[in-house]
């Protein structure tokens, strides 16, 4: 199935410059492997060498937060919109 991923302005340089790619995917964890098949190098900006999404990236399917639903392994419908967001440290 095929979802819509809004990238973030700091990984566009990955997608040639596109705010929004589309991926096939069943869950969070095929969507990034999608990813880095279309677009090498975006991935290990995504999730660690475990696979687990980083700490600093927040993922969200159609606004909620995947922390919050069960992870990587948050299951993705046809059409769902996902959203990377790189977490702004500030102080």
């Amino acid at each position: 199935m095929a979802v819509n991923v809004l990238i973030p302005t700091p990984l566009r340089k990955y997608t040639n410059d596109q705010e929004m790619v589309s991926a096939e995917a069943g869950n969070i964890a095929s969507m990034v492997t999608d990813l880095e098949r279309q677009f090498p190098g975006i991935g290990a900006r995504i999730t660690d060498e475990q696979g687990e999404v980083r700490r600093f990236v927040n993922v969200y399917v159609n606004e909620e937060d995947i922390r919050f639903l069960q992870g990587k392994d948050t299951e993705l419908t046809d059409g769902d919109n996902i959203s990377i967001v790189p977490a702004i440290a500030g102080g």
